[in-house]
């Protein structure tokens, strides 16, 4: 027997001391070459991102650096820029908070009624994401313009939509939508029905159990999807000039200038406006990542299952 346990203590003793299978401080050590070719990998990734992102971002901000400091401002600053500003900016904060409230609502049918259908409108929601941009634009102007379906109705009514700043946050809501229902709807699908059940049986109201339990629940999923919706409607451009009309001072978008000032060679200009674009888009994906960061403390969760947008 004492030969035996003699014979199995070395072998476990050489045994112990394999890598991989020591310990040292009580923790065990990971296993090295998890991920084999991790170098090469980084190195790839970054020229990858280098060459799509970096340098192109990079090369917008040396162009606007050939203007002295006078001329972009005077460019950024100009009247008609500042009204393309406002149009653009409010409208697509007017939009994403249409959005965040319909979006909601939405997310909520979809999740919490079976209805005959509901898989064909849920897949209808991803429309925006597949449709060209352009044909979003027609399909808009057609429905809206004076003399189409919606528009010759609300034109009765003295509403007029097409060729109108109206227009402009109607293409904008349209394709930001799926960014607040993809956003909430993985959320409430892994809502605590319990959390619901003992706010009825302590006595709470439908109304005060939504705003006090399930709203605090979504509100970092709404609040991210209403950031992603705005970051998306001011960068877009093909479905809002049909819709438009692109008056100067009144319904000319962003975009659509800087694309004026290119065809009028003006790269210098075009790209001190798209830098200011720029710097505001950073801000909201600094916000996106706090936004998502406490989600994440608060819930432990990203917040998106597998149909989500914001992983």
């Amino acid at each position: 027997m004492s030969s035996v346990l003699s014979s199995a203590l070395p072998a476990a003793s050489a045994t112990s001391s394999e890598p991989g299978t020591a310990r040292a401080s009580g923790r065990a050590r990971p296993a090295a070459g998890i991920l084999p070719g991790f170098g090469l990998s980084l190195g790839y990734a970054l020229l990858y991102l280098s060459l799509i992102v970096l340098i192109p971002l990079s090369g917008l901000v040396f162009k606007t650096l050939s203007l002295s400091w006078p001329a972009f401002w005077a460019t950024v600053s100009d009247p008609r820029v500042v009204a393309s500003y406002r149009l653009t900016f409010g409208a697509a904060m007017l939009a994403a908070l249409i959005n965040g409230v319909f979006g909601l609502i939405v997310a909520w049918v979809l999740v919490r009624y079976p209805f005959p259908g509901r898989r064909l409108v849920d897949a209808l929601i991803d429309l925006p994401f597949a449709l060209p941009t352009a044909v979003a634009g027609i399909a808009l102007t057609t429905l809206y313009a004076p003399n189409g379906w919606i528009g010759s109705a609300l034109a009765q009514i003295g509403i007029k939509v097409a060729f109108t700043p109206l227009g402009v946050v109607v293409a904008m809501t349209f394709i930001g939508l799926p960014f607040v229902v993809r956003t909430v709807q993985p959320v409430l699908e892994e809502a605590e029905r319990e959390l619901e059940e003992a706010a009825a049986s302590l006595g709470a109201r439908r109304s005060q159990t939504f705003w006090r339990v399930i709203l605090p629940a979504l509100l970092p999923a709404l609040l991210t999807g209403i950031a992603l919706a705005l970051a998306r409607a001011i960068g877009e451009y093909g479905s809002v000039i049909f819709i438009a009309g692109n008056m100067p001072m009144v319904s000319e978008i962003t975009p659509l200038l800087i694309i004026t000032k290119l065809e009028q060679f003006d790269y210098a200009g075009a790209t001190a406006i798209a830098v200011v674009m720029l710097a505001f888009s950073l801000l909201l994906l600094l916000a996106i990542n706090a936004l998502q960061w406490w989600q994440a403390r608060r819930f432990g969760t990203a917040g998106t299952g597998s149909r989500g947008v914001v992983r």
